[in-house]
Parts: C-alpha cells; sequence; structure tokens
C-alpha cells in the first residue's frame, strides 16, 4: 500500500500534469471505485477545473472550482496517470477525467480497492475517513507530548499502534518497520509499556524518516509508481523491510520476521528492546 511519502510523491508529480485543466466529462468504468454517489460524482465534476492537489496521511485531495474535492485513496495498487483521452482503455483502467485539452487522467487499480468521494472543500475532515485519523509527521500538531499521550491508551503492540493511523497518521507496514529498527524497539512491545524517552526517540525518528523517504520519492518494492511511472528511490535505503535473513546493519544479528496482527514484520532480535 503507498503510505504518507508514496502519496506525497504521487501528489507532487501529478499536479504539475493536470492543474489548471477543465474537466469535460468523467468516465466510470467500474463505479464501485466511488465511495459518493456516482451520478452525482459524474455530474457535479463536468465543467470543473483543477486547482490544486492537497494531502492528508495517505489521502490525495484533488481541489476543483466550485468549492468541491476529491478524496481519493489508493489502497494497495491505485495509480493515476496522464494519456490521451482517446487511447485504449487498459484493464484495469477504472475512471477518466477527460479534459477539454483532449487529455485524460486515468485511474488504474488491479484490485479495485481504491476509492474517491466527492465532498464540499473543508468538510473531508468530517465526512471522510479522515475524520478517524490522527496527526500527520512533521505537523505541528505532531508532538513528543502528543505522542506519549496518545501510546498511553493504547494496550497493544507499538507496531499495532502505529499502524491503526489513530495517533500519527501515513505510516504503514514498510516504514513501522524501518522506524522501530531506527528507535531499537521491538515490534511486539506494548505500546503503553515505553518510556517517555523512548517514545521522544521514536517521534524524532519518525519525523525524520518520513521526511527522507518524502526526498527519496517513496518506497517501490512491489507495483508503486508516481504519476509519471517512475519508481521511487527509498527502498535502497530499506534496514529491516525485505532483509529477513540478512545480517543487522548495526550488530550482525540475522534479522527475523514474525507476523504481528497478520501483519509480516522484520526486526533485530537483539537490537530492539522488548517493553512489556
Amino acid at each position: 500500500m503507498p503510505e504518507m511519502p508514496e502519496v506525497e510523491t504521487v501528489r507532487r508529480t501529478l499536479l504539475p500534469l493536470i492543474k489548471g485543466k477543465t474537466i469535460k466529462e468523467v468516465k466510470l468504468w467500474y463505479p464501485k471505485i466511488i465511495a459518493s454517489d456516482p451520478l452525482e460524482f459524474t455530474s457535479q465534476l463536468a465543467g470543473k477545473k483543477i486547482v490544486t492537489i492537497d494531502r492528508y496521511a495517505k489521502y490525495l485531495l484533488l481541489r476543483l472550482s466550485g468549492q468541491l474535492t476529491i478524496v481519493s485513496h489508493l489502497r494497495m495498487e491505485g495509480k493515476y496517470r496522464l494519456v490521451r483521452a482517446s487511447d485504449p482503455k487498459g484493464k484495469h483502467d477504472h475512471v477518466q477525467f477527460v479534459f477539454t485539452d483532449g487529455t485524460g487522467l486515468r485511474y488504474n487499480d488491479v484490485r479495485k480497492f481504491g476509492r474517491m468521494q466527492l465532498v464540499k472543500t473543508g468538510t473531508e475532515k468530517i465526512v471522510t475517513g479522515i475524520s478517524k485519523l490522527g496527526v500527520e509527521p512533521n505537523s505541528s500538531g505532531f508532538t513528543k507530548a502528543a505522542l506519549v499521550k496518545g501510546m498511553a491508551g493504547k494496550n497493544k503492540s507499538i507496531k499495532n499502534a502505529l499502524l491503526d493511523q489513530s495517533v500519527v497518521a501515513g505510516l504503514g507496514n514498510i516504514y513501522v518497520d524501518e522506524v522501530l529498527w531506527e528507535s531499537k524497539i521491538h515490534p511486539l512491545s506494548m505500546a503503553n509499556q515505553i518510556s517517555k524517552y523512548k517514545l521522544g526517540q521514536l517521534h524524532d525518528n519518525i519525523n525524520a524518516l518520513i521526511a527522507l523517504a518524502i526526498a527519496e520519492r517513496g518506497t517501490t518494492v512491489h507495483t508503486y509508481l508516481d504519476a509519471n511511472g517512475q519508481t521511487g528511490g527509498f527502498q535502497k535505503m530499506l534496514r529491516v523491510y525485505g532483509h529477513q535473513g540478512e545480517p543487522c546493519q548495526r550488530c550482525g544479528t540475522p534479522l527475523e520476521k514474525i507476523k504481528v496482527t497478520g501483519r509480516g514484520t522484520t526486526y533485530c532480535p537483539h537490537c530492539q528492546v522488548l517493553y512489556k
């Protein structure tokens, strides 16, 4: 699943491709992609202009004229690309925004898990899944105190707590494994048993890791591509994710892989301390 760095990279690469374009019509080849009413979705978008693209955590926010916003979640394998509107439809193309200049923005999704929802601009944090999210890394609301307070109420593993998005939003399986390794915290540690000092280190490492991953244009380990069809670069910097059985880059101990609430989790059994 694209995580915050990948979605931010999609935003940055997609914006110059479509900003200022006017939507002529919308073609829904798989209407279930639309979480709001499909007929209302297509009818309200005709004649609207792409103003800008924002992002919150793993959500893209396509801002349109007329105070409308398309809230888009890519889920596992969703991708956007700009094509000629007349190009043949691909097998996994499900939505096309046809622009007045003859180009088209295609949404492609092999698993069909991604969703789009049309809302009034400014209501996205109330009426969409964003309402359930915590604060983002590197935001003013993501303080050490906020992380400590949030984890104090989590009677679950730190891996699970970071994945549930309610305290800090935007992290997924890849970056949680990486940041726990950086912080020397075992993924099965109970979130409410980790010291304030150690959570402070975790806070700083989350901010640093996400900033670096964004600078490297995200991580491609499966199918992730940006809006230009390019892969990310952070996969070359992964320390634990995808490296099970290899020596830990810190101590040389072979990295182990376990399941944590159904998610494959790689860690160092020597470096990463178990708090329970």
